[in-house]
């Protein structure tokens, strides 16, 4: 396991918990959602944070919207910071319910995009149309990752799905299955409508994972990110954290904020 360290800081001052790892990382994974970032903005984001980003969505269905350029400015860029760049799997979802599933691979290959994400958090998708976009997107070269839930407000988690869901999804070459929070973090999956985890749905939906590195949590509020570390620990897998968040949730995970300190800090008998 190689630690990222800083090159002036002391080992245990840049990374008290000790468990950061360098790129490509296989756990505690960081997904950021990009709503818009111009290409000053998104060059920024690179230069400061983008050791801590593993994985780059350009939210919903915006990717059409950007001109071409900015996303092949994006795409390089990312590339440089050894960040899988995709589009949201909204869009992907468009494109099925428009009937140009080709043409939506050959274009995000022909821009740039590294990655694919599976969703139906709008439309149905019978079991057999996502193993064959699964499969056509691995075919194709992108890494793919999929996700379960529905994104409207209210809906729940059925247990059985979600473990069907996960198991046929990590058979058929899903890298990351995500679990359902949307953007706003509020009134889906596993939060109440105010944000909160919901205690007994968590644990229920924990009893239904296989294998926690095979998870990645949308969790875009810090109090999300908070709960998801003091209970799975800093090698987490979280999604749709807001570009603006990227450095405060790597220091909740290296235990460089009060929130995690008791939780992460190794102790050390040595005297000054």
């Amino acid at each position: 396991m190689e630690v990222i360290t800083s090159p002036c800081w002391h080992p245990r001052l840049a990374d008290p918990s000790n468990v950061r790892t360098q790129k490509p990382r296989a756990t505690g994974r960081t997904m950021v959602i990009d709503k818009g970032l111009g290409p000053r903005a998104f060059e920024d984001l690179m230069h400061t944070v983008g050791n801590y980003i593993d994985i780059l969505k350009l939210g919903f269905g915006t990717s059409p919207l950007y001109p071409t350029e900015i996303i092949r400015q994006k795409a390089e860029l990312a590339k440089q910071y050894g960040i899988c760049l995709i589009p949201g799997g909204t869009f992907l979802e468009v494109a099925v319910q428009q009937g140009v599933v080709p043409s939506f691979f050959d274009t995000i290959e022909d821009l740039g995009f590294t990655g694919v994400e599976v969703s139906d958090g709008t439309i149905d998708l019978s079991r057999v149309l996502r193993t064959e976009l699964i499969s056509r997107g691995i075919d194709r070269g992108f890494r793919v990752f999929s996700e379960y839930g529905k994104k409207l407000s209210g809906k729940g988690i059925d247990y059985a799905e979600l473990l069907n869901t996960i198991l046929e999804d990590h058979d058929q070459g899903s890298e990351l299955i995500t679990i359902e929070g949307r953007e706003s973090g509020m009134g889906v999956g596993i939060y109440n409508e105010r944000g909160d985890c919901k205690e007994e749905e968590f644990e229920r939906t924990l009893l239904h994972i296989p294998n926690m590195d095979w998870i990645l949590w949308e969790a875009p509020l810090k109090s999300q990110q908070l709960y998801l570390i003091e209970k799975l620990g800093p090698k987490v897998n979280l999604g749709n954290i807001p570009p603006q968040e990227v450095m405060s949730l790597e220091a909740l995970r290296r235990g460089l904020r009060s929130d995690t300190f008791e939780l992460l800090h190794q102790s050390y008998d040595y005297s000054i």
